[in-house]
């Protein structure tokens, strides 16, 4: 190995332990010699560095690198954060932010309105999705290589302050300016909160941020209105976030004070998370999703349920992150996030998957699992961690890389092609559903009253189907067969309708669509009437 590549981290990650440590020494340049106020080696090699290294080093730009460097010898959840990203970094798990109220994407070097806010500032002055924004205050936003950046930082800003756009108006082809006066954004975590079926309801949290609780509050009481029975719960790819967030999630499925989740580490006694609050669904049958994107407090969720035998866990092998972070923030307004401490599940389980290995092998699991078969095949499953735990009506579960389902389902990849990835990796499906909702947006917005209406009466027809073909052969850079197109046809047809109905009904709307041919929600209807009780008293 090349080691003048590694030089200059090696350097950096001195300087920074010698930081860290306290370490200071005084340099006597008699005889090229230095004074050590440390007997520290850390300490003094910082020393010869600074004094003698041939270049100058710039400390400030090799900080940042040092620091995460030593932070990945640690473990691979432990990270810094930089002072210029930390708001954003933030932003996501507290629960709002201050702008003007749009999501937005960026196509054909455009800025399009995906979707606006309700009763958000871009709303009260009458923005509209699939509006192109064209102008910022006095700079030109369209046709420049503007990136998803440089756009936060133009409409983010602090509350009560204006900001002046200009957009372009499909319909009707016009050019139409606001000024907008910023306010505080709340940023959702869940994304869907819908009935299936007379009885089943549906909920996705896509994070614990500190808005969740109430927000599954929010939600829980809309399905309870609607004569709710069965609960389905979807945390597939939600990444975690709060460990209040999850406890408070669980509190409601769980009664008599039991014990949701217990953390521990080497400076951290234990500490004891319990059930305290009478909840609000803690009779109704319960179906929790996951798979290999669950990760951290939707492992402590799905953990609780499994090992209280208060629900069904149904899904794929969860991420297996059982390591609880705590934020440090220095003096430069930067930050680290330092795990501190392992979580347990009721039963007695950690659920960290390995990490020994290096970050490099922690970071290829989740692709082995797609390699090694696991995903397809249920008897291809990987135990790490042989112990072998009880749940409350003695069942037998595992810990030490995931929360194992009750019910697997395995992952479809029938579909997935050369062509169906050309749709996403060149964005042709999200181009063809603007162009489509340009066109047709005012007739779907007078004929559909809700995205249930949109679902049950709405086809993507031979016609649609057929001008979508024609707009991607003309468009995409890539070459595909007819077998692909058929090989693929039935979900990208789903898709479109669900991207459709995004554009009206937001996410509310595409789940809609989605969840009614999502093979493991249809497996969880399947057992809510099938083996439900069986399952959970072998």
């Amino acid at each position: 190995m090349n080691k003048s590549i590694w030089q200059p981290f090696i350097y950096a990650l001195l300087i920074v332990v010698g930081i860290i440590l306290g370490i200071w020494l005084k340099p006597n340049t008699e005889g090229g010699q230095f004074l050590f106020k440390s007997k520290n080696k850390i300490g003094q090699i910082l020393s010869i560095i600074n004094e003698a290294y041939v270049d100058t080093i710039d400390l400030d730009s090799l900080e940042d690198v040092a620091i995460e460097e030593l932070l990945t010898q640690l473990d691979p959840h432990s990270v810094y954060i930089p002072a210029k990203d930390l708001q954003q970094a933030n932003e996501g798990l507290e629960g709002n932010f201050e702008g003007v109220g749009i999501e937005f994407s960026i196509l054909d070097d455009t800025i399009m309105v995906a979707n606006v806010l309700k009763d958000g500032p871009a709303s009260k002055v009458g923005i509209l999705p699939g509006d192109r924004i064209i102008k910022v205050d006095t700079s030109n936003v369209a046709g420049i290589g503007i990136k998803n950046d440089q756009v936060f930082k133009l409409l983010r800003g602090t509350a009560g302050t204006k900001v002046l756009v200009q957009l372009f108006r499909p319909d009707g082809k016009r050019k139409i300016s606001y000024s907008i006066l910023r306010g505080q954004i709340p940023i959702y975590s869940i994304d869907a909160a819908l009935m299936l079926n007379n009885q089943t309801g549906y909920i996705k949290i896509e994070r614990f941020a500190a808005s969740t609780h109430q927000e599954f509050l929010e939600a829980l009481e809309k399905l309870q209105a609607q004569q709710l029975k069965n609960l389905i719960l979807d945390l597939r790819s939600n990444p975690g976030g709060y460990l209040s967030a999850a406890t408070e999630i669980a509190d409601e499925f769980l009664n008599d004070k039991k014990l949701i989740v217990y953390t521990e580490g080497r400076t951290q006694r234990r500490v004891e998370y319990m059930a305290e609050n009478p909840g609000n669904y803690e009779s109704g049958k319960l179906i929790i999703l996951i798979d290999e994107g669950s990760a951290s407090a939707s492992e402590i969720v799905s953990g609780a349920v499994q090992d209280w035998d208060r629900g069904v866990v149904l899904g794929r092998r969860s991420f297996g992150k059982g390591l609880v972070q705590e934020p440090f923030k220095l003096n430069d307004g930067s930050a680290i996030r330092l795990t501190v401490s392992r979580y347990y599940t009721p039963a007695g389980r950690c659920i960290q998957k390995d990490y020994t290995n290096g970050l490099v092998a922690y970071e290829h699991e989740i692709s082995n699992r797609y390699e090694d078969g696991e995903v397809s095949d249920e008897t291809k499953l990987k135990i790490k961690d042989s112990t072998i735990y009880k749940t409350t009506n003695g069942r037998k579960v595992y810990g030490g890389g995931g929360i194992t389902p009750d019910v697997f389902v395995a992952v479809d990849t029938s579909y997935i092609n050369q062509f169906y990835g050309a749709l996403f990796e060149q964005s042709l499906l999200s181009r063809f559903t603007y162009n489509y909702m340009d066109a047709n947006r005012k007739k779907l917005t007078s004929t559909y009253q809700n995205a249930s209406t949109f679902n049950a009466s709405f086809y993507v027809n031979d016609v649609l189907w057929n001008n979508f073909i024609s707009y991607i052969k003309a468009n995409s850079s890539s070459d595909f067969t007819d077998q692909e197109i058929k090989q693929s046809e039935k979900q990208v047809r789903l898709l479109i309708k669900a991207m459709i109905a995004r554009q009206v009904w937001r996410d509310e709307g595409y789940f809609t669509v989605l969840s009614s041919e999502d093979k493991m929600i249809r497996k969880a209807i399947e057992t809510f009437s099938s083996n439900y009780d069986k399952l959970l008293h072998p």
